[in-house]
């Protein structure tokens, strides 16, 4: 049910996914980045900077940018890797995915550059699905060595969320875990809280973390529950107001309606053998709630609700 078009624009070349109920994907072929997803009421899910930078090299800020080969400065490569920086190609070969029923799909297809490999020398390629359906956005990246020695890595979808108050909203599903606080020069702590709040600058990778976890915005009536395979740890962003004046291309209050909550492989690598392929996968599910008193059971979404 692929209703996909290509359009030629001031920004980027693009796909527009549509399925049957309203829903609508867009995603930029430059890093395979999605920048909207909206409901069939058009509410949009995700964030974008007003200030975002929409000209290479830049990364598009906002949206579901994908971190490779490496997660934010876990190692010697540019901050989130190269792949977000990179023009990437239809693929017009996604096997062995078979064709998604009663979805709207675009498969992108990034190979190793001679330039890239001056600086990871290790031949890839890396395939991500974009699928999308009524109330759920799938993402199934795959990464592939096509080189003759082994290599790892390490790799994030990092979802920039719109809420409408992340001082009002909660995250549930990482309590009693390990994380390491970048905030405390990556200090390894346990969460502590039953249900993670925000009053100020977060940013922490929770480790070993569940399959569901679950962002419970009450003002809008919604719950997100992101579902992964393939990608053990979480992480959790907010810049606050100090950090968010110092990034240029974020609004000075832009931390006020945005979350990040990435799943992501960072604790340990990812090692791949000659002809070995790894495969994850996230799905990003809306739940809406008409509850007034605060209190959607969250043990409900986490076991089973989709």
């Amino acid at each position: 049910m692929a209703n996909n078009t290509i359009k030629e624009g001031d920004r980027s070349p693009r796909v527009i996914l549509h399925e049957p109920t309203g829903s609508t994907v867009e995603v930029l072929l430059y890093g395979a980045q999605v920048i909207s997803w909206k409901n069939e009421r058009r509410e949009e899910i995700l964030f974008m900077s007003n200030k975002a930078v929409w000209k290479p090299p830049k990364p598009v800020r906002g949206g579901i940018p994908i971190c490779f080969p490496q997660f934010a400065n876990f190692g010697t490569l540019e901050q989130h890797g190269f792949a977000r920086n990179r023009l990437w190609l239809l693929d017009d070969d996604p096997s062995p995915l078979s064709p998604a029923n009663n979805q709207s799909i675009a498969d992108l297809l990034l190979k190793s550059t001679e330039e890239d490999l001056k600086t990871w020398p290790f031949r890839f390629e890396l395939r991500l699905r974009i699928a999308v359906s009524a109330g759920k956005l799938t993402l199934i990246p795959r990464v592939r060595n096509v080189d003759n020695k082994s290599f790892s890595f390490t790799i994030a979808l990092r979802n920039y969320f719109s809420v409408s108050d992340v001082s009002e909203v909660r995250v549930e599903g990482l309590e009693t875990l390990d994380y390491f606080d970048n905030l405390s020069k990556r200090e390894r702590y346990t969460e502590q809280a039953d249900a993670i709040t925000f009053d100020g600058e977060i940013d922490r990778v929770y480790l070993s973390t569940p399959t569901k976890i679950a962002i419970i915005d009450h003002e809008k009536k919604r719950t997100i529950v992101l579902r992964k395979e393939g990608m053990v740890d979480a992480v959790l962003w907010n810049p606050w107001d100090k950090k968010a004046k110092a990034i240029p291309d974020l609004g000075d209050e832009d931390y006020k309606t945005m979350l990040c909550l990435d799943a992501a492989a960072v604790e340990n690598p990812i090692n791949l053998k000659p002809c070995e392929e790894w495969k994850g996968r996230q799905e990003l599910t809306i739940v809406s709630s008409s509850y007034f008193s605060g209190q959607l059971d969250p043990q409900k979404v986490l076991n089973g609700l989709r």
